[in-house]
């Protein structure tokens, strides 16, 4: 697999990693092959991510050219540590190489959508864990229900007429 030399015209390479060698390729290499990508243009790796040192990914970066798109199973395939993932798919970009996914939620295309899409898909779900934090002080009636449902009873205090004006004054009544 990987095979060094290049036709002229723009490919699509495949990229294949499991972070030991006890773990099977099989559904990630099925994947690549399912979108027409022949083994001699997938590059392997049977090692761990947290280094951008695999020779398989040596490869790839070494043959892939301006308007080859690199196809993974998922992104984090690339690596495990979000820095070097940007880091790899900024460096394609620059190069005119395209990413692409095949099983993430979201598939990614920076070939077509460039690499701002990406930034918005990892930035997402932190805005989402920072939404669904209690930044905001929790509402009198709200707290008295999910007191009322720890002590196994099935009715809450009837709720206080509370103001959002309160709230910003960090007020209860």
């Amino acid at each position: 697999m990987g095979n060094s030399e290049h036709p002229s015209n723009v490919l699509d390479l495949g990229y294949a990693r499991v972070s030991t060698t006890k773990q099977p390729l099989d559904r990630q290499l099925d994947a690549l092959a399912g979108q027409g990508i022949p083994d001699e243009r997938i590059f392997v790796d049977k090692k761990t991510g947290a280094s951008v040192e695999r020779d398989g990914l040596k490869r790839l970066l070494t043959y892939a050219r301006p308007g080859d798109v690199v196809v993974l199973h998922t992104l984090d395939r690339l690596g495990r540590n979000l820095r070097e993932v940007l880091g790899l798919v900024h460096e394609l970009a620059e190069r005119g190489t395209g990413v692409r996914t095949l099983a993430d939620p979201l598939p990614i295309n920076t070939a077509e959508e460039g690499t701002a899409r990406i930034a918005f898909l990892l930035i997402a779900p932190l805005l989402r864990c920072l939404c669904c934090s209690s930044v905001l002080p929790t509402p009198p009636c709200s707290r008295a229900a999910g007191l009322a449902k720890l002590s196994g009873s099935r009715r809450s205090p009837a709720p206080h007429a509370t103001t959002s004006r309160d709230y910003a004054h960090g007020r209860r009544r």
